[in-house]
């Protein structure tokens, strides 16, 4: 058993996730918090090796990559996998509006008349709004996940390979011992 790589891989972990979730709580993207409490990762120790994994809800690639608009996008966005589809009619149009008419309540979003002064309308028709404004304009991507990944990979390597090495060690003195 290799206590000392799996050591470090699990700080790894933990340590890509504290990061994530700073960068959501830093950049202000962490109003309902949901995004942020699903923000873990998975150790996968098998035969064949090592290895970790990072899980969060779906809609976290889209939070970090950003998505294209159907009429303009950010310019951050460019590399972007992602993009809204001018066909489809706002992906589950009931389920967005309802996602950002919570949001908006949270955020205590109201609409205003021209002179400033609060309109009638509910948090379901500005849902609706923020639904196809995001449709149009997209997605600016935060890349809170892909900052502190790339982070990792400065700090970490030598970490685990210096983890590795007193495995090493220890399995030659076992056996010689």
């Amino acid at each position: 058993m290799l206590k000392n790589l799996q050591a470090e891989l699990q700080a790894l972990g933990k340590y890509v996730v504290q990061q994530s979730r700073t960068n959501l709580t830093k950049g202000k993207q962490n109003v309902t918090k949901e995004l942020y409490n699903s923000i873990t990762y998975k150790e996968d120790i098998s035969r064949d090796g090592y290895s970790i994994k990072w899980i969060m809800d779906q809609y976290g690639e889209f939070v970090d990559q950003g998505v294209h608009g159907t009429k303009s996008s950010y310019v951050t966005a460019k590399n972007s996998p992602f993009s809204y589809k001018e066909s489809s009619k706002l992906t589950g149009l009931e389920y967005h509006t309802g996602l950002f008419s919570k949001w908006a309540k949270k955020k205590n979003i109201r609409l205003r008349d021209s002179k400033g002064k609060f309109k009638a309308g509910n948090y379901k028709s500005i849902g609706f709004i923020l639904a196809r404004s995001v449709k149009e304009k997209g997605i600016k991507p935060s890349f809170f996940f892909t900052r502190a990944f790339e982070n990792s990979l400065k700090r970490f390597p030598p970490l685990l390979l210096d983890a590795l090495t007193l495995d090493i060690i220890d399995i030659i003195k076992k056996d010689n011992g």
